[in-house]
C-alpha cells in the first residue's frame, strides 16, 4: 500500500494540475487583447521583447551553447537519440490528451498506443519501438488546442528563459508542464534530468540557431516570424489555408 505521505503528495500535485489547467484556460480567453499595434505587427511589446531576446541570447552564448556543444562532443549520436526519445516519451501524454481535446479521437488512441509501446518495449522511451511498428509521432499541445477552441493568439512575447511565444501559447505552458511525467518525479531526479533535457533540446536546435545568426539581417525578427509560421503550420496540421500563409495572426 502507498504510504499516506505519498498519497497526499500525489493528490496535491494532481490538485495543482487541475487548478493550473483551469487558470490557463481562463488566461487564454484573454489572449485576444493587444493582437497588433497600429502598424499591423503582432508584436506590440517589441521594445521589451527585444530586451528579453538579448537576455536569452546572452544566456545561450555564455552557458547553453557551450554546454550543448560539449554534450555533442562527448555523447555518441545513438545515445543522444535515446535521450531525446526518452524526454519525448515523458512529455507524450500532452500529445494524446490534446488529441482528444481537439476531437482527434482515432489519432488519440494511436498516440496512447505509441506511448504504451515505447514506455514498455521501448525501455521507458529510450527506443522508438512504436515508430518501427508504424505509430508515427504527432505534435499536439495546449496552445494548439486553445486555437482549435477559438481563442485568438494574442500578442507575441519573447519570454525570459522560455523564448518565443504568443499569449495563447504561453497559457498552454502550465498545463503542458503538469502533463509531463517528469513533473511527478522526485525532486532529486527532476533537477538533473531537467538540466539534461535543456542541454539536449539546445543541441537539437543548434542548426536552426546557426542559420538564424549567420543569415538573418535581424535575428530577432527572423526568430519571431519563424515561430509564428511554425505555429500556423502546426495548428493546421501542416496544411494552412493559402490565404492564411502570410497573415500575422496564427489563424484558427
Amino acid at each position: 500500500m502507498m504510504p499516506l505521505s505519498s498519497e497526499r503528495g500525489v493528490f496535491a500535485r494532481l490538485s495543482v494540475a487541475a487548478i493550473v489547467f483551469v487558470t490557463a484556460a481562463m488566461l487564454s480567453a484573454c489572449a485576444s487583447t493587444q493582437v497588433a499595434d497600429e502598424s499591423g505587427t503582432p508584436d506590440p511589446y517589441e521594445d521589451w521583447n527585444r530586451k528579453f531576446y538579448a537576455f536569452n541570447d546572452a544566456l545561450d552564448k555564455a552557458i547553453l551553447a557551450p554546454a550543448a556543444h560539449a554534450y555533442v562532443e562527448v555523447t555518441p549520436a545513438p545515445m543522444r537519440r535515446g535521450v531525446n526519445n526518452f524526454f519525448d516519451n515523458l512529455a507524450y501524454p500532452e500529445v494524446f490528451i490534446n488529441d482528444f481535446l481537439q476531437g482527434k479521437v482515432e489519432q488519440g488512441f494511436e498516440d496512447v498506443g505509441r506511448f504504451v509501446i515505447n514506455s514498455t518495449f521501448g525501455l521507458g522511451g529510450l527506443i522508438d519501438f512504436a515508430g518501427g511498428l508504424g505509430f508515427s509521432r504527432n505534435n499536439e499541445d495546449f496552445g494548439q488546442t486553445f486555437a482549435v477552441w477559438g481563442f485568438d493568439a494574442g500578442a507575441y512575447f519573447d519570454l525570459p528563459f522560455l523564448g518565443p511565444n504568443t499569449a495563447r501559447d504561453a497559457s498552454g505552458i502550465p498545463p503542458g508542464t503538469v502533463t509531463n511525467l517528469l513533473f511527478y518525479a522526485n525532486s532529486f531526479v527532476t533537477f538533473p534530468l531537467g538540466l539534461l533535457k535543456i542541454v539536449d533540446q539546445r543541441a537539437s536546435l543548434d542548426s536552426a540557431i546557426r542559420i538564424r545568426d549567420e543569415t538573418a539581417l535581424d535575428p530577432y525578427v527572423f526568430q519571431r516570424e519563424a515561430y509564428l509560421q511554425r505555429r500556423r503550420h502546426l495548428i493546421h496540421d501542416g496544411d494552412p489555408p493559402p490565404d492564411d500563409l502570410y497573415t500575422l495572426e496564427p489563424i484558427r
